[in-house]
Order: C-alpha cells, then structure tokens, then sequence
C-alpha cells in the first residue's frame, strides 16, 4: 500500500499501522490465549482478595472486535482517498480486497489460525440487506421501468444461459479430462456449481461501475440485472441442491416442472411481499406528522422486514428488499420532513459503505487460509474461460433480439461494456461456502475456483474496465439535474408518444404508464399521500424553490453592487454630486433631504439600499424550541421559508460588517488627505 501512495500520506500510513497493531493483531492474540486468561481468572478469584482491575476480555469480545474491524475499515477508505491520482485509476473494492488479503496474513501469522471468515448468515442477515436496501430506496424509479424489460430479459434468459452452458461444458471438459479426476463432481455438481458462479453480483457491479460512470442506461441495465437474477439464482441453488441430495437417478420428470413453478412463486412471491411492506410504510408515514423523530425508524424497520419476511418463507428476499424501496420512496419522501429524508439518506449511505467494505476485507482474508480450498488447474482456468465466453455470447444474442424492440438501440461499444461488467463477488463465494461437503465432495475445488473468479473479475476486469470504456469512447454519465425545460419537454414528448399509440390502436409501454399515472393519481396517492401533500401544487412547489432561490441570487447581486459602489461613491467629507444641480451649495445643505453634519455623514445611495435591506422588519426569525417527540418546526414551506431567512440574515449581516469597515477605513484617508490639505 506504502508503494502507491503519495508521501504526503505517511502520517496517516502511520495512523493505519498503529491502528492496525492496537486492533486487529491484539484482539487476534487475545482470542488465541482466551482459554488461559479465563482459567488463570478463576484461579485468582479462587484465591481471594478485592482486586481493583479485572480482565473482562470475554465480556467485550464480540463487540470490540466488530467496533475494531469497522475502524479499519474507516481508516483504510480514508488512506485510500489521499492520493487522488491513484483512486481514479484503481477501483477501491481492489484495495480492499489487497487489504484484506494482508489482515488475513497478519492475522494467520499471529494467531496461528484463521478465526475471521466471511460468514454466509452475517452476510446474508446484515451486510447484503443493507447495500440492497439503499440501492432500491434510492433507485431511479423512471430509469429502471423504462428499462425493465431489458433488465428482466439479461436477468432471466442470460442467466439461464450462462448457468446451464457453463454446468454443461465443464462436465464435458471433466469427461475430457481437462480436470483432475480428484474432483469428484458429477454432472448435477457442474449444474450447480454453474448456477452459482454465472449471476452477476450486486455489491461487485455497484463497488466498480460507480466509480467508472458510465451512461445512466448502461448503469442501471447491469446493475438492475444483478438485482432480479437473485431469484433465477436462489431457485437454481435449491433445486439443484435438492437433486444432488436425492441422488440424480431419483430425480423425475416432474421434479423439473416443480423447479419451474419455484421459480414463478420465488420472484413473483419476493415482489409482491415487497410491494405489501411499500403500501404499509408509505400508509403509516401519513400519520408521523407530530412525531417526526420515528420516521427513520419506521422507514428502516419495515424495509429490512421486507427483507426478513422474504427470507422467511423462502423467497427472493432482494426482489423483496429492491422493490419495497422502489413502490414506497415516492410517497415516503413526500410524507416525511425534510430533516428526515437526510437522515435517512446519509444513514443508509453510511451503512451501504460499511458492509461494503467489510464484505470486500473479507474476501481477502477468507482467500488466505488455504485448508478451505483445494486446486486443480483445469477447473479454474475452464471455469473462467467458459464464464467470459458465454457472457459475451449472451448478450450479443440478447442485445440483437432486443434491438428489434427498443425505440433507442444499444451499441456495440455497450454490449462490449456489458459483457465485460459481467463482475461476480461476495454472493457467489456466501452460496459455495453454504455447501454440504458430504453431497458435494468437490466442494474444497468450487471454492477455490470462485475465489480466482471473484478475484479475476473484482481486480483484473475492475482495473482494466475505466480504460475500456475510455478507449471506446463509451458516453459518461452527465452528473447533472435536467432543467425545468428539459423536464416540459420530456413530459410532452410522453404525452406525444402515448397519443400516437392511442391512436394507432396500440397498447404500448407509454400506454400503459399513462395508465399507471392516472391510476395513482386517482387512487394510491390519495390513500397513501397525507392530504396536505396530495392537494399540494407541483408547479406552485416548483415555483416556491425557484422564489427562493432568486432571491438568494438578489442578494449576491446587491453583495456585488455594494463592493463595486466605491468608485462610484460620494468623496468622504466633499459636497454630493447630483445630476439636475450640479454642486449642492454649502448654505443649502441644512435645507436638503440629503444632508451632511458632523455627526451623520452622508454615502451614496448604495448605503440606503444597505441600510433599507438590513431593517430587521425584512426577517422575522424562527424561535425554535425542542422537543423529544417533534423534530422539525413545522409543515415544508415553513422550513423552506426559516433557511432563507437564516441565510438571508448570515449574508446581510457579513455584508453590514465589510461596509463599516470600509467606511470606517475611508475615513481615515480622507482625514489624512484634509490635513495634508491643510482643512
């Protein structure tokens, strides 16, 4: 790590080591020499005595060593930051796979054994739902419905394609013997096996293609791929899981229609739980109005029982998981506060992080002992020829099934992106871990052979895919907001579309999401939106952003006036220059609206304009109060209305300050020049 990082990093190179020493290796030592320390305790206390300080490592075990691992893995994507140079070039899931590859030695060395893996019911439980969740509550809804049938279409058939043609060719190269005949894997081994390794991984497709940002179609067609083929995949394990159990000669004709009719229940039963959790969250954050502090809470519980509720009726629990945040989030954001929103974003933000991190350590750590795997060349190097081939594969055929259909063809240059962005990670290595070793003897061999996939397609494909797509000339993500103009626009160009198929007789997608949009209009949103939300303008929300924003800018252009107002100011101390008379004479000036004493000196019109925008009548500030159980100050405009006044205030006051001083400075010169003159 020392290598590619800049040297201005080294006090943080230094707080990494130190970290690393104090937490990870010390606790590693502690859990060796755990069994000692507990007998040597109840030894002393044996003995008697009061003893001031005890040892109570098996007290704070567990959660000191999670709150250390959380640490590290804070402080490595701190590291990894510092040299800008070196993150744009390699992807941060690549670090931290090294990083753990590292811990994971350390570790070993110190301990003498592996204690720390990737446990398939923590990642399953806690670290996949939270990255799940934050993707689907914050899914671009539009992108993907517009997209879904692409998306269901690479989900479904490509990973049925990928999984039985790679369980099919390695049976065939073991017939061949390309691999060992060690590997005792029998054709229903391959299948499954096959099943595993072919779908395309959430967590790796997130980690790699965020930082490569390519176009938001591209993005949201791989990563909405890797999202919905958790049920192809679950259905595929279990069923071919239960084959092998059973024995392929008990295996009949109608145990293949049962796997088919799994399938319809599994994706279809995780959507639907999905959708119920979305209905009953957004219901209940109508009534949160006087105890703002809970929303986060409802928000967080009910999507993660989404998840649990999948799980436990053996369901899709990610088609559950993506789908509850996709049903409830427009209705969610628009029931609760805005201070809510932000702590629901920034907590889930947070928490996708984390586990991402823990979860690409872990890989690296997992890959060091080497009693859970065993190595046979043929396997690996099959495996991973026979993944990429029928990747690509795949998805030309698809792409030119597909291009038939779709009013905006994809290119050649994307399919070429989407073959090699076909990234495998944490769920496949959980979904081999799981497996029996006593109906799968070649067990040892899978998993090895997905760690090199794991590792192969996270680093090597994850290195090498920012300069593909630079080399391709792959258009990039925009990065921006659409303008309100854009948005008119993109509104009459649906209304267009959907008029030209309704008159042409043609039930076609914008048919059909006209439909959906008069339906929610007329019947979800005024069941699950508060009644103060629904009977709220859109055009007057978006008029009241745009007022304030405008007059935010007003002030920055009076702060520019003022500071150009010098050259044009009236000389301190000289007569006012007036456009109709000229020089105001000095016997009048007593009589004029505009006059100059000794004691209020008179500055140009700029100081009136200051001094009639800082009246205290212009913001009446918001006297907040706390409270437990209320959060926010009151309704939406109430909040938008209290930060522009903030603002306003902070901005009139700065620009109170910069103008005293200057006058006061101008004084000062023009007392200077008056004596010089001798006045």
């Amino acid at each position: 790590l020392i290598w590619f990082v800049n040297a201005t990093t080294q006090p943080c190179i230094l707080l990494y080591h130190i970290s690393l020493l104090i937490f990870i290796i010390v606790p590693s030592l502690m859990c060796s020499s755990l069994t000692f320390l507990d007998g040597e305790s109840s030894h002393q206390h044996g003995g008697g005595g009061y003893r001031i300080v005890q040892w109570e490592w098996s007290y704070v075990q567990t959660p000191y060593i999670i709150a250390s691992w959380l640490l590290v893995a804070s402080v490595a994507k701190i590291l990894f930051h510092f040299s800008q140079r070196f993150t744009t070039a390699v992807p941060e899931s690549c670090m931290l796979i090294l990083l753990g590859l590292v811990l994971g030695a350390v570790v070993l060395i110190a301990s003498k054994k592996q204690p720390y893996q990737l446990d398939p019911g923590l990642f399953f439980l806690f670290l996949l739902p939270t990255i799940v969740g934050d993707a689907g509550y914050f899914m671009p809804a539009r992108l993907f419905f517009d997209n879904l049938g692409a998306i269901l279409l690479y989900a479904v058939v490509g990973t049925l394609w990928n999984a039985f043609c790679t369980g099919f060719c390695l049976y065939g190269v073991k017939m061949a013997g390309v691999i060992d005949e060690k590997v005792n894997a029998g054709l229903m081994d391959f299948l499954l096996f096959g099943a595993l390794i072919s779908a395309v991984d959430p967590v790796a497709v997130i980690a790699v293609f965020e930082e490569v940002h390519v176009n938001e179609t591209l993005f949201i067609i791989v990563f909405g791929e890797s999202l919905l083929n958790d049920a192809v995949t679950v259905v595929l394990y279990k069923v071919y899981i239960s084959f092998v159990e059973v024995g392929p000669g008990n295996v009949y004709t109608a145990d293949y229609f049962k796997g088919i009719a799994s399938f319809l229940i599994v994706s279809i039963g995780g959507t639907l739980v999905g959708l119920i959790f979305a209905i009953i969250l957004a219901f209940v954050t109508r009534f949160t109005k006087n105890v703002r502090i809970i929303e986060p809470l409802f928000i967080f519980l009910l999507v993660y029982l989404a998840y649990l509720t999948a799980e436990l009726f053996s369901l899709s629990a990610i088609l559950s998981m993506t789908f509850c945040g996709i049903g409830c989030n427009k209705y969610v954001e628009a029931n609760i506060s805005q201070k809510s929103r932000t702590t629901v974003k920034y907590t889930m933000k947070t928490l996708a992080s984390i586990a991402e991190t823990i979860i690409f350590i872990f890989l690296g750590i997992s890959a060091v002992d080497k009693s859970k795997w065993a190595w046979d060349t043929g396997l690996v190097v099959s495996t991973l020829i026979f993944i990429l081939v029928f990747r690509a594969v795949g998805v030309a055929g698809q792409t030119w099934f597909l291009n038939w259909f779709r009013l905006v063809p994809l290119e050649k240059i994307d399919q070429v992106v989407m073959s090699y962005g076909g990234l495998r990670g944490a769920v496949a290595f959980a979904l081999v871990v799981l497996l029996d070793k006593e109906h799968v003897k070649a067990k040892d061999y899978f998993v090895a052979t997905t760690i090199v996939v794991v590792f192969f397609t996270v680093m090597f494909q994850g290195l090498t895919i920012k300069p593909l797509v630079k080399w391709l000339k792959v258009p990039r993500s925009t990065n921006r907001k659409p303008t309100i103009n854009e948005e008119i626009h993109e509104r009459a160009f649906d209304h267009i579309l959907t008029a030209v198929e309704d008159i042409a007789g043609l039930n076609g997608y914008h048919h059909w999401r006209d439909k959906w949009e008069q339906f929610d209009k007329n019947y979800l949103s005024k069941l699950l939106l508060r009644k103060s939300v629904y009977h709220k303008s859109e055009l007057w929300e978006a008029y009241q952003k745009i007022n304030i924003r405008d007059a935010i800018s007003v002030i920055d252009q009076v702060k520019v006036f003022i500071g150009r107002s010098r050259d044009t100011s009236c000389s301190c101390g000289k007569p006012l220059q007036t456009q109709e008379t000229g020089t105001v004479p000095a016997t009048h000036t007593h009589t004029h609206p505009l006059t100059v004493t000794s004691s209020e000196t008179l500055y140009c019109i700029s100081d009136m304009c200051l001094l009639l925008l800082t009246s205290p009548s212009l913001f009446l500030q918001y006297q907040s109060h706390y409270s437990r159980h209320f959060m926010t100050v009151g309704e939406k405009e109430r909040q938008d209305r209290e930060v522009f006044q903030r603002n306003m205030h902070n901005r009139l006051e700065s620009f109170k300050s910069t103008r005293y001083k200057r006058h006061k400075k101008d004084r000062r010169s023009c007392h200077t020049e008056d004596c010089s003159n001798g006045y």
